[in-house]
C-alpha cells in the first residue's frame, strides 16, 4: 500500500499575488517532500481587512501566477462564501475531503507563524495539518521571537522537513527560502504610486492589473 504524499497548503487573500508568494511555494516544493501545493484564496478573511480586488479578479491573477507549474493547484471553495473564513475551518473541510491519513502541511512565512497564537482555535490547526515555516537567511522577526505558548508547541513538535510525509499532522518544520521583502500591501502601494513593479509581481499578473485598471494610481 502506497503512503499518501504530502500536500502543501498556501492560503491568503492574494491581493495581489506577488513574487514573494511564488518564491515561498517554489521553496516548499524544493525543500519539502511535497506532491503539490494547493493555493487557497480566501473570500472574506477572518484575520484581516477585506481585499481590494474582487474574488474573481484575485482568482484570475492567481491562475496567471501558477499556470506554468504542474505541481500547483487552486482550491476556489472559499471565494464565494458570504462569511469570514478561518484557517481552522478551511483545514477541517480539507481534512474531511481527503481523509485522516493524508499528510497535509500548512505553509507559512515566519511572521504569520509567530502570530499563530492570535488565530482562532490555533492549537487545533496542528491536529489537522503539519505546519511548515519558511525561513529567510538572517531573518530577524519583528517581535523578537515566538510567544511562550508557541515555544512550547515548537519544542514538542519540531521535525525535519523530510519527516512530514510520514504522518498526517502534528509536526512543525522549518525550510529555507531565498531572501525576499515583498508584501501585498507594499505591492498595492507601489501600484497606486505608479512605481515600476516588475520586481515584485509576476509579469502576467502585472499585465492583468494594468489591463483591468486594478489598484488605480493616486491622483494628486
Amino acid at each position: 500500500m502506497n503512503t499518501p504524499k504530502l500536500i502543501g497548503i498556501l492560503g491568503g487573500t492574494f491581493d495581489p499575488v506577488h513574487l514573494g508568494h511564488v518564491a515561498l511555494a517554489n521553496a516548499a516544493l524544493a525543500q519539502l517532500p511535497l506532491d503539490e501545493v494547493l493555493w487557497l484564496p480566501s473570500g472574506i478573511p477572518g484575520h484581516r481587512s477585506a481585499p481590494v480586488a474582487s474574488a474573481r479578479e484575485r482568482l484570475a491573477m492567481l491562475r496567471l501566477a501558477t499556470a506554468d507549474n504542474a505541481c500547483y493547484r487552486i482550491d476556489e471553495s472559499e471565494l464565494d462564501r458570504g462569511e469570514p473564513t478561518y484557517t481552522v475551518d478551511t483545514l477541517t473541510r480539507i481534512r474531511a475531503q481527503l481523509g485522516d491519513a493524508q499528510p497535509l502541511a500548512l505553509l507559512l512565512g515566519s511572521d504569520s507563524f509567530l502570530s499563530l497564537p492570535t488565530w482562532r482555535r490555533w492549537r487545533e490547526l496542528l491536529d489537522l495539518a503539519h505546519i511548515a515555516v519558511a525561513s529567510r537567511p538572517g531573518e530577524d522577526p519583528r517581535d523578537g521571537g515566538p510567544s511562550p505558548e508557541l515555544s512550547v508547541e515548537i519544542a514538542r513538535r519540531s521535525a525535519r522537513p523530510e519527516q512530514l510525509a510520514a504522518s498526517a499532522a502534528g509536526r512543525i518544520a522549518r525550510f529555507p527560502m531565498p531572501p525576499t521583502n515583498i508584501s501585498a500591501s507594499a505591492a498595492r502601494a507601489g501600484l497606486a504610486a505608479g512605481h515600476d513593479m516588475r520586481n515584485l509581481l509576476p509579469a502576467a499578473v502585472l499585465a492583468y492589473i494594468e489591463a483591468h485598471h486594478l489598484y488605480p494610481k493616486e491622483t494628486r
